[in-house]
Parts: C-alpha cells; structure tokens; sequence
C-alpha cells in the first residue's frame, strides 16, 4: 500500500512540475530529506523517484519561460569553485571506480542545489522549500521522539537504511538541524494551531536526538539549543519549554544512555572513540601525501569504514584545498546571514528575512558540531542552507534597490547591479 501510494503522489506531482517547474525542487526535497519510497517495502523502495523528479524539472525549467539565471553570489561562486575541484581530484582518486560511482551522486545533488537558485526565487517559494524540509526531516522527529517516550530510551533511533540520515549519529545531526528550521515557521505563521503544532514538533525532536544514543547529535543538541536561545525572538518562553524538555529526557533515560555519553569524557578509554581517531590520523596521512587533491572520494573505504568527520572526510577526499573551500563555504555563509539580520534589524515587514537568517546560523552550529563526529560532507541540508541563504541575499537586496527608487534588480545580477548596496557580502 505504501508503494503504490508514493508511486501515485510523485506521478501526479510530474502533471504540475511541467505547469510550474519550482514545484520539482519542492518534491525532489521531500524525497531527498524524507526519502518515503525508503519507508515501503515493495517495488517503490529503489524506484528512481528523485531521478524522473529531476529529469521532468529539468525538461519544465527550459521549456518555460522562467528566469534561468543564477544568482551569482560569494557564496555561489565557492560553491561553483568547490563542486568544480571535486570532480577535478576524482580524476586523482586512489580507488576510482568508487570514487567516481560517489561523483555521480554527488554532482546530480549540487545541481539540484543550483536549480534552487534558479528557481526558488520569490518569498512564497522560499517559505514552501523551508516548510518541505521541515516537515519531510520533523516527521522522523516526530515519530523518533514518541519512539523513545514509549521505550524508555532503550533502542536506538534511527533514520532509512541506504540514506544520508541512516545512522543514529547522521539522523540526530539532521534532526538538530532542524529544530531551528521549525523555530523559524513558528516564528513566521499566524495560526495559532500551527504554531502549537510547530512547538510539539520541537519538544518531541529532542528526545529523538537523544534516542538516538549518538554523542555527536548529543553535543549539537547542546549546541543548537545554545544557539537558539542566543539567536531567537520570544526567547524566554521557548528556552523554560526546551530546557524542560531536554532535562526530562536525560532523566528517564536508561543507565546503559548515561555510561554511552560519559564515554565523551574518557574517550580514550572507548574502542568506538579511538576508531574515530585512527581514521582522522589516516586521513592526515592520506592529505599530508597528497595535499592538493587528497585521496579522491571513498578512499578511507580501503582501509576505515567512514572518515567519521565532515572535516577529516574533505581533507582526505579532497585535500588541503578542498577543506579549506568547504570551511570557507560555511564562514562565508555565516557571515552573510549576519549582514541580512543587519540589513533588515528596522525594517517589520522583512523581519522574517532576519529570522530565517538566524535559523540558518544555528542549523549550521548543529552540522559543525555534530559533523565533527559522522561522515555527512555531502548532506543535502548544508548545501540547501547555503542556497538559502545566498536566495536572502538577494532577496534583501532586491528591497533595498526598491527603497532607494532604483531599478528593480534581476534575479541573476543582483550583486553586479546593486554592487554598492552589497558591497562585501
């Protein structure tokens, strides 16, 4: 019943991707973040869902007349630099046959990413990719949160088998990710019963990142709630029920959950701990041989199961250079969610541009954290965000060229056009 039901919703949706192309983007991030065909078990689990999803946006894209620019931003730009060096170092790769099976997965994702930017370029759209994610990534939170209630905390949350939230660790980072993402609707809507909805959402979430027993998702549920309470309106309220939330579920949670988290104390007494580090020193070794274009992708596959660190898997992946553009991909996108809440800080009607902004920031806290610890460099999300974010920019700009009496600013020269209201972001 569950394959034929994502059979038919993904078919019927192909009727209106043709009408209106940014409707792709929208399921292909459903089936990305909730992977549901992942959640039946006939046909539909390895149906190419998210394939025929891409070929039909493509085949609507350039057959309507939809702006085809892309916003050229700093942070476009990395991202265009950084996928670009990717496929460059799979031609050095050390094992290339699954160097290049992972760049067939890789490249589709970041295209995808670019077509965000090409068509998710209005506030209505924007709000409905924000909502997918939310919703497709909270359904686990949701469902893992009342998992671990009904347990007592005794098994472990876990996402699809075969996706990028699989493991307790991947989901859990996922997860803390997306609490701020619910912030944000909460935040945004007027409807008292969504927001309530929104609220049992986030309470629920928490404890499904602490089922999952992962110390990673552990310390960036620490972080992410720090971070919210530093970067949110209407803060008290929300800090008392999270915090409530988050101490109810550490204390009925079983001893076996309590000596696991300990171990981040006396990690060099954890066989799973010193796993980790055996496979960062090995990427050091690998990126010390080849500084400039690393290993290639997969290459701790040959001797480590995982890298067990976005940062350690870029540096032996792809080199000194590729972890250095992928950490400047997240400080620049930082910094440029810092320049849009001071942008719109006095403006009411674009506060929710500074919200979402906000939200971004904390979600990247959750991913730099509980990154360090799980082989997720290429999630979805992160790169999601960055998109996100340079659509913002944009966006802010466009309002700030309306104020002045200027030109309205196109959608894929908006920095060229506007250079001295976006000078240095």
């Amino acid at each position: 019943m569950r394959d034929i039901f994502v059979t038919g919703v993904v078919f019927a949706s192909l009727f209106f991707i043709l009408r209106e192309p940014y409707i792709g983007v929208l399921v292909w991030s459903w089936l990305g973040y909730m992977n549901p065909h992942r959640l039946a078990w006939g046909f539909a689990y390895d149906f190419p869902f998210a394939e025929i999803v891409a070929v039909t946006t493509l085949v609507a894209l350039f057959a309507s007349k939809e702006s085809k620019r892309i916003p050229w931003t700093r942070e476009s730009v990395l991202l265009l630099i950084f996928v670009m060096w990717m496929f460059f170092t799979t031609f050095f790769a050390v094992i290339p046959e699954a160097a290049w099976f992972k760049w067939d997965k890789v490249w589709k994702v970041q295209l995808f990413i670019f077509i965000t930017l090409v068509l998710i370029n209005d506030p209505k759209r924007l709000d409905l990719l924000i909502w997918v994610i939310a919703l497709s990534l909270g359904f686990y939170g949701v469902k893992g949160g009342i998992f671990t209630i009904t347990t007592g905390g005794a098994h472990n949350v876990l996402g699809p088998q075969g996706t990028l939230i699989g493991t307790n660790g991947e989901i859990g980072t996922a997860l803390n990710m997306t609490i701020p993402l619910m912030r944000y609707l909460q935040l945004k809507t007027e409807k008292w019963w969504i927001r309530h909805g929104l609220m049992a959402a986030m309470i629920l979430t928490p404890f499904a990142v602490v089922g999952t027993h992962s110390r990673g998702a552990f310390l960036g549920l620490a972080a992410v709630l720090l971070m919210l309470f530093l970067k949110t309106r209407k803060k008290v309220m929300l800090s008392i029920v999270l915090g409530l939330t988050v101490y109810s579920a550490l204390s009925f949670m079983p001893e076996e959950w309590k000596a696991r988290m300990h171990t981040i104390e006396t990690y060099e007494e954890d066989a799973s701990a010193m796993g980790r580090i055996e496979a960062w020193k090995f990427a050091i070794e690998v990126a010390n041989e080849r500084p400039i274009v690393g290993g290639g992708f997969e290459i701790t596959a040959g001797r480590h199961r995982a890298a067990h660190s976005i940062y350690f898997q870029m540096l032996g992946e792809h080199g000194y250079v590729g972890l250095g553009l992928f950490l400047l991909l997240g400080i620049t996108t930082w910094m440029s969610a810092s320049w849009i809440r001071r942008k719109v800080n006095k403006d009411p009607d674009a506060r929710w541009m500074g919200d979402l902004a906000a939200m971004i920031q904390v979600a990247l806290v959750g991913y730099a954290v509980g990154g360090a610890f799980i082989s997720q460099a290429y999630f979805d999300l992160f790169y999601h965000l960055i998109a996100v974010v340079v659509i913002l920019k944009v966006l802010v700009l466009q309002r700030l060229a309306g104020k002045e009496q200027e030109k309205p600013v196109e959608w894929g020269g908006a920095l060229t056009r506007t250079s001295r209201l976006g000078k240095g972001v």
